[in-house]
């Protein structure tokens, strides 16, 4: 095997996520003594294709990675890097992600220009962010703040924080630091007072199930203690039936112990009814774990939020 091929999202984040991908496989396989040549098959998907609503408005699931799940199954492509947060929990038949490599900053990060923290934000700021987690958390916080859809890439959301459009905009902490982009007041916002969404900061690879040749490949890229959480994270999701546009958060760490904690959360689009419960286990239990806290979630009142915000078109 000479050559492969990575298909990936456009945008200048997805670009760079892929190439840190085929770096890493183009010096390992050198440094082996087996070179392969890694090529990038950039494919825009129907949520980069569609700005001008919100990700919650457009509806179905697989926004980002249906065009590019297709490029693998018809052999355009040998593999694909997506972001986590961006991937439906049911994989098309034929394809595994079989590759979790280490993880990024999972947290979300407030950017503004003119205040320090979002405590500081005056009364009615205009807050950016065009995610339902990061509203209703937000509004649980500060439930006198005007959120605003707002999609596009970060170049792009950024922009529009420094030419004065919002006061503040959330964005995911990991993309920020692959791009090394900032602004000029910044605030961390994670665990335990904001969620993150399940999946965020973690890369996943996909392949096909029939190409162990694949896998053999980018074994040295898998880190089992991040394929651990997501898995939990994921399968928390997966009980809870959500996609990515829904008012859901989850976030799986390591204890002292060796135990995998996993924190799971579901709001109402206003941030006025949260529910959030965590469970531990044993991180070979990560799926089940995820799947456990999702039935108490759901009936702790989960449901009933749900079953509401899907009544309002989310």
């Amino acid at each position: 095997m000479k050559k492969l091929v990575i298909a990936t999202r456009s945008s200048k984040l997805a670009l760079w996520q892929a190439n840190h991908v085929k770096e890493a496989i183009e010096t390992r396989t050198r440094r082996l003594g087996d070179s392969i040549f890694v090529d990038l098959l950039p494919i825009k998907t129907t949520g980069d294709k569609i700005l001008d609503s919100p990700l919650s408005k457009i509806g179905g699931k697989g926004l980002f990675v249906k065009e590019i799940e297709e490029a693998l199954l018809d052999g355009r492509a040998d593999l694909a890097v997506h972001s986590m947060k961006d991937v439906p929990v049911e994989t098309p038949q034929g394809l595994t992600l079989g590759v979790i490599p280490e993880r990024e900053d999972p947290t979300d990060t407030l950017l503004a220009v003119h205040f320090e923290t979002l405590e500081s934000l005056p009364a009615k700021a205009l807050v950016g962010t065009s995610s339902l987690r990061r509203q209703a958390q937000l509004l649980a916080l500060r439930p006198d703040l005007e959120i605003v859809s707002l999609r596009g890439n970060v170049d792009t959301r950024l922009r529009k924080l420094l030419e004065g459009q919002f006061q503040a905009i959330i964005m995911a902490t990991a993309g920020l630091n692959r791009l090394g982009l900032s602004a000029p007041k910044q605030q961390t916002l994670g665990p335990p007072d904001f969620i993150p969404a399940v999946g965020q900061g973690a890369l996943g690879i996909e392949f096909r199930e029939d190409r162990p040749e694949i896998a053999a490949v980018l074994d040295f890229l898998n880190h089992a203690a991040t394929a651990a959480c997501v898995a939990a994270e994921r399968g928390f999701l997966a009980e809870l039936q959500g996609g990515c546009q829904v008012p859901i958060a989850g976030h799986a760490q390591f204890t002292d112990a060796g135990r995998l904690r996993l924190v799971g959360l579901v709001a109402d689009l206003r941030g006025e009814r949260i529910i959030r419960r965590e469970i531990s286990g044993p991180a070979e239990r990560g799926a089940a774990i995820g799947h456990e806290l999702g039935q108490i979630v759901l009936e702790a009142g989960g449901r009933e939020i749900l079953a509401e915000v899907y009544s309002q078109g989310v």
